[in-house]
């Protein structure tokens, strides 16, 4: 496919991710994770914020009632709308880092954590609810990364980066079973990071070394491919006030020469049609 993307967002991101619609505000939110930052950007007026964060940031989305959760090294904080921060989990883990995140249909919180050594079996997807109940569902994890839910919510799927592969779970009643492959990434294509499924049951995943987005079937088929001018490509999308435009954040940590876009966040107008997300229970 070739598609056409644009500069959303230039910036020098030590390690963009977590691109999230928030349509009570017509919003999009990304962060910088090494960058302790949570970004936000409005694509109607341009209009942008950034704030740092006291440590190092997995993942940040929006609250059903308002305000923000977010991912952090020590466990998953709440910020009210009036900006008070409170901790709904605290567990800090030497070595330890949060990482990727994402709501379920349910609005829970299911969050990633891995080492910063990346060692295998030192990270863990965990899930959380909003009256603070906490229940480890992957205990086995080197990286955690995109995490999401087919359009009925039956499934979920679900990415441990070095295991270049895309898992799929049958989704029931809060909990997965039955994980198997849904797809492969070969040798030298990089590895998968982040992810979103859109409205037609297909699973965008971005490759973090391999320098594009790719777009499987629900019968876990390569369809698309969008290659961008930037090695490290961390996670996808959709946004906009119609869902149509797939935000792309990339990273230029570990780059001897970063190319110019590497940090920045990238846009391919046009690419889809994504789904609603459910916010934050808590």
């Amino acid at each position: 496919m070739t598609a056409r993307y644009e500069v959303a967002v230039r910036a020098e991101a030590q390690l963009g991710e977590g691109p999230t619609w928030d349509a009570s505000s017509g919003r999009l939110l990304w962060i910088d994770i090494l960058g302790a930052r949570v970004h936000t950007y409005d694509p109607v007026s341009g209009r942008r914020s950034v704030r740092t964060t006291d440590q190092h940031i997995g993942a940040v989305k929006p609250r059903a009632g308002g305000g923000l959760v977010l991912n952090l090294r020590h466990g998953v904080g709440l910020l009210d709308p009036d900006d008070t921060f409170r901790w709904l989990h605290r567990e800090p883990v030497p070595g330890r880092r949060a990482n990727d995140a994402a709501v379920a249909p349910d609005g829970s919180l299911w969050a990633g954590t891995m080492r910063y050594d990346e060692a295998p079996g030192g990270g863990s997807l965990s899930r959380f609810t909003g009256d603070g109940s906490a229940e480890v569902v992957l205990d086995d994890v080197a990286v955690s990364n995109g995490t999401g839910w087919s359009p009925d919510g039956s499934l979920m799927y679900y990415v441990d980066s070095p295991t270049r592969r895309v898992d799929v779970f049958d989704y029931v009643d809060g909990g997965v079973a039955g994980r198997r492959p849904f797809a492969e990434i070969e040798d030298g294509a990089g590895f998968p990071d982040g992810l979103t499924v859109d409205a037609e049951g297909c699973v965008w995943v971005a490759l973090w070394d391999g320098a594009a987005v790719r777009r499987y079937t629900p019968s876990g088929e390569l369809d698309r491919v969008i290659e961008l001018p930037v090695p490290r490509v961390t996670a996808c999308a959709f946004a906009g006030p119609d869902l149509t435009d797939l935000y792309i954040t990339t990273a230029r940590t570990g780059l001897a020469t970063p190319p110019p876009l590497s940090g920045s966040l990238l846009v391919v107008p046009g690419a889809g049609k994504g789904l609603a997300l459910p916010a934050f229970n808590g």
